[in-house]
């Protein structure tokens, strides 16, 4: 058997090994891109259009030099539900539109001021603490899936399906190595559908899992898509909610290059990566797609894979797409249950909380300083329990900002007019 041997960043694969590594990325990004339209109500299958096309779309700005492959931002979750819950779902979509060209306009100030002023605007004390805050303040969603049907009543059966899709999902990302370590979240997500489709042949409190629609589904046809509107409330929680995911970006394109061995904050630059994923968020969201980010999933199988070709992670981009347009497809993936769907964001939301933890503690914040303190119980608990900026505008329409946008604000804000201790004077104060 012929062996896959390693590709850099511009040489295309023979198309026997070509398909194949091109199949690992789509596998690695398939179960998050998924679960983001499930829990905002949209297309999965849009979202794979728009994750493919988007891709396409960074590969060009970027000059085809940034292996990395676009999928569906969770960052933007809670953003989503809570301006659909407000203004309605197209006014979400359009806050997205702004936000990818906020990105836009972020890149041109790199190019012409560098980046080192974001480093001020949003330090770690400020980031950690809103990633923290979009994991838990997702966590009720998660729970509600776990244990409720859709008219609020509490199954025990629910909980079962949640607790084994959690358990599988948890020993896939413990205890498997190589590529299925990579695939926690696909393999969670097909093993309590197995789970939820067995024990509801046998048990009828366990029979959650309608194939009606997917019958009823054509082979082929083209994803739904929906047209976004716009207002001056949702465009601004996209933009505050940006500074975070900007900053996300910043740090997946450092892992990228330290991945691959290239410094791709200086070629293709910084202003290039930024520009691709904020013009494919945009893209995105105008047919109907949540708004992408750059994935680390992805990451993790170039690092695998020591295969760093552009053309491969090309490959997974059109995969994507042709995926999109199978409506059977399209339709059982709809057919996934609540209690699935609820065990694995148990460990998905917790796991975006953590990482913000773990900003906090590698960047070395230090809580002993009262500074630091005020900023992140500011930001949590305006975050978390759900505080709110509203006042009319004229006699229709109202102005809206609540949180975790209405956090990230107070954590600028908060940042840029508090005073910061000397060291010196840090350290005297400890002494007492």
């Amino acid at each position: 058997m012929k062996q896959v041997r390693h590709y850099g960043l511009t040489e295309r694969p023979p198309l026997s090994q070509w398909i194949p590594l091109s199949f690992q990325h789509v596998f690695a990004m398939f179960g998050a891109t998924i679960l983001v339209p499930i829990m905002v109500g949209l297309s999965p299958s849009t979202a794979l259009f728009t994750a493919g096309t988007g891709t396409l779309i960074y590969i060009l700005c970027t000059q085809a030099k940034v292996p990395a492959f676009l999928g569906s931002s969770f960052a933007f979750i809670s953003p989503i539900i809570s301006v659909t819950a407000a203004y309605g779902l197209p006014y979400a979509l359009g806050g997205a539109v702004f936000s990818g060209l906020f990105y836009c306009l972020v890149a041109l100030i790199i190019k012409f001021a560098g980046h080192q002023w974001l480093n001020k605007a949003l330090p770690p004390v400020v980031i950690g603490s809103v990633i923290i805050t979009i994991g838990l303040s997702l966590a009720p969603s998660a729970m509600t899936n776990a244990m409720y049907d859709g008219a609020g009543n509490y199954h025990l059966s629910y909980f079962v399906i949640a607790l084994f899709t959690l358990a599988l999902t948890i020993t896939i990302s413990m205890f498997f190595k190589g590529f299925l370590s990579s695939l926690p979240m696909l393999i969670g997500l097909v093993g309590g559908y197995l789970f939820a489709l067995v024990m509801g042949s046998i048990f009828p409190a366990f029979h959650v899992i309608d194939f009606q629609i997917v019958k009823d589904a054509a082979w082929f046809g083209l994803p739904t898509f929906q047209i976004p509107k716009f207002a001056l409330a949702p465009i601004i929680t996209f933009i505050l909610i940006s500074f975070a995911t900007i900053c996300e970006h910043l740090g997946d394109t450092l892992c990228i290059s330290q991945v691959v061995g290239k410094d791709f904050y200086k070629d293709p630059g910084l202003q290039r990566t930024l520009l691709g994923d904020g013009l494919a968020t945009s893209w995105a969201a105008l047919w109907g797609g949540p708004p992408n980010t750059t994935y680390g999933e992805n990451v993790g199988v170039l690092a695998m894979t020591k295969s760093y070709s552009v053309w491969i992670t090309g490959g997974a981009a059109v995969i994507a797409v042709l995926l999109s347009f199978c409506q059977k497809f399209g339709a059982i993936i709809r057919t996934i249950p609540g209690p699935v769907l609820g065990g694995m964001t148990m460990l998905l939301y917790g796991t975006i909380a953590s990482s913000g933890l773990r900003t906090l503690v590698e960047s070395g914040v230090d809580y002993k300083d009262t500074r630091n303190l005020t900023i992140s119980s500011v930001i949590l608990v305006i975050g978390i329990g759900g505080g709110m900026l509203q006042f009319k505008i004229g006699s229709s329409m109202s102005f809206q900002l609540s949180g975790i946008a209405l956090a990230t604000l107070v954590g600028i804000v908060l940042n840029l007019v508090l005073p910061k201790k000397a060291a010196s004077e840090r350290a005297q104060s400890e002494q007492k």
